[in-house]
């Protein structure tokens, strides 16, 4: 029977106080680090007879604090709720982060955290919340005997490749078109999903129709180039040779994804697909004309088509 995981916005939407253990933190990305923290929290939670629940912030903290305004985030934030409540966690709480939360203090937010779930155990990594992030693992040490808590403290040793995964580290993978890397610290295929919007059409006039999809303006996309990629269609999945970038041979300035999808004929304007990224074809670049931009597509379709098979 598929386990029913409850979503709240906030702290406030909990109604029912039951012995919990809380893992907490940004979880941007929910990268195989996140998943061996997640996985050991639910199995001592369940060991115990305790609930589990995953609170994550929205915004990312660093984009408050930061004042960040270019494409930062790894997932949508219902891709990084459906991810937490894919490892089994009971409830998942998507708590806001504003100036309220960036200034309280760290003991006054441990008080709304038992106030509202009755915390027991507290689990992360190299975690620290409240003003000036006084929330820290030593601070929550000494707190913990007070309020009936223990801090358990979970070093990330999750790696790919010989190294640690972070969400730094998918960040840097996909500044440079490292897809392979990307898969690997995930444990799965970095995906995009967005509405299918109409463009200029300019790729039906030399006969590769593309689907352009308008991505959420927030989320981070691979280095311009060239893509194999999967691409969901309803029930359906296909191969599709997709373009990040600005179509610098057509003077194009607005950096935009666009899916040739193979073997497909037909309508998908306003429909909603998803894109899986396989692997980094080429980087893109400034071609003599459309007869070039061409040739070229055709040799990227053939690439894609050896690199990639549908499953």
């Amino acid at each position: 029977m598929t386990q029913k995981i409850l979503h709240v916005k906030s702290l406030a939407d909990i109604t029912d106080r039951q012995p919990t253990y809380l893992a907490l933190g940004s979880f941007d990305g929910v990268h195989r680090g996140h998943q061996a923290i997640l996985r050991t929290m639910v199995d001592a939670a369940q060991k115990s007879g305790a609930r589990s629940v995953a609170l994550t912030f929205f915004p990312h903290p660093k984009r408050v604090i930061q004042q960040l305004s270019d494409r930062y985030y790894i997932n949508t934030l219902d891709d990084r709720l459906a991810l937490l409540a894919g490892q089994n966690v009971d409830i998942v709480i998507a708590h806001p982060f504003n100036d309220e939360v960036r200034n309280i203090y760290a003991a006054d937010f441990v008080d709304q955290l038992i106030d509202s779930l009755d915390m027991r155990q507290i689990w992360g990594g190299d975690f620290a919340f409240g003003y000036r992030k006084e929330g820290d693992r030593d601070f929550l040490r000494l707190l913990g005997p007070e309020k009936g808590f223990t801090v358990q403290v979970v070093e990330s040793m999750e790696k790919w490749d010989g190294k640690l995964v972070s969400s730094s580290r998918v960040r840097g993978s996909l500044g440079v078109g490292d897809i392979g890397d990307v898969t690997g610290c995930l444990g799965r295929p970095f995906s995009i999903e967005g509405i299918v919007i109409k463009g200029d059409q300019r790729g039906r006039t030399i006969g590769f129709p593309t689907a352009n999809l308008a991505v959420w303006d927030e989320l981070l996309l691979p280095t311009d180039g060239v893509y194999a990629t999967h691409v969901s269609i309803g029930d359906g999945r296909f191969v599709a040779a997709t373009n990040v970038g600005v179509r610098p041979t057509v003077n194009g300035r607005q950096r935009l994804v666009e899916a040739h999808i193979l073997d497909f004929d037909g309508d998908l304007y306003g429909k909603t697909i998803r894109l899986e990224f396989v692997s980094h074809i080429r980087p893109e670049q400034k071609f003599s004309g459309l007869p070039a931009l061409k040739a070229q597509i055709d040799a990227d379709v053939a690439e894609v088509r050896r690199r990639v098979k549908l499953k």
